[in-house]
């Protein structure tokens, strides 16, 4: 489906010099002398390379659908990922890479949605949240109570996010995947 330059959004997946790219930030430009153009912050969903480019209204682009589907995480390989198709149960093997930081926080079992563009994975989704068990966690300094101090903890997947000083080691907690922040404690 063929869209105008200004009207890209955040989100929007397009077709951009044989690539598939994802746009992530946007700028509306109308300068004194001249059209208005729409600054466009691309990720490319492949390589994830970044580029930003310029688009005026009268530059159509091509929006690309993807096909989703569920899949469950397996287990870790190497530098690979390996994910079932829950209908089909067809495993496929991702690099890590593709994941970014959010690799980190997949748990053997967990449920994720993988976005398909022609049968390729080009992206994986998981939950926005987890839930993780604090191993270790720094204790409180006396004096601080006053203001919204936030203290560093490590979680048992290795990573390490800002607490508030009433969690201890051995809490499980909620944790914001994509942000990688404390949200609240689990009951």
């Amino acid at each position: 489906m063929k869209i105008s330059g200004v009207d890209i959004r955040p989100g929007n997946i397009i077709e951009y010099e044989g690539g598939i790219w994802r746009a992530v930030k946007i700028q509306h430009t109308q300068p004194g002398k001249g059209g208005a153009y729409m600054q466009v912050e691309l990720k490319n969903l492949r390589d994830g390379r970044k580029n930003n480019v310029r688009f005026r209204s009268a530059e159509t682009v091509e929006r690309v659908r993807l096909d989703t589907k569920d899949f469950q995480f397996l287990y870790p390989e190497g530098d690979m990922l390996v994910f079932m198709d829950k209908e089909t149960y067809d495993q496929v093997s991702l690099p890590r890479d593709l994941l970014g930081d959010a690799a980190a926080f997949l748990q053997d079992g967990m449920d994720v949605v993988m976005e398909l563009y022609d049968e390729e994975a080009i992206s994986v989704q998981l939950p926005d949240t987890i839930e993780a068990t604090i191993v270790e966690a720094d204790a409180v300094v006396k004096g601080q109570t006053a203001s919204s101090s936030y203290k560093p903890a490590v979680l048992d997947n290795g990573v390490r996010v800002m607490v508030p000083p009433h969690i201890a080691s051995g809490t499980r907690i909620v944790v914001d995947v994509y942000e990688q922040t404390y949200v609240r404690r689990a009951d």
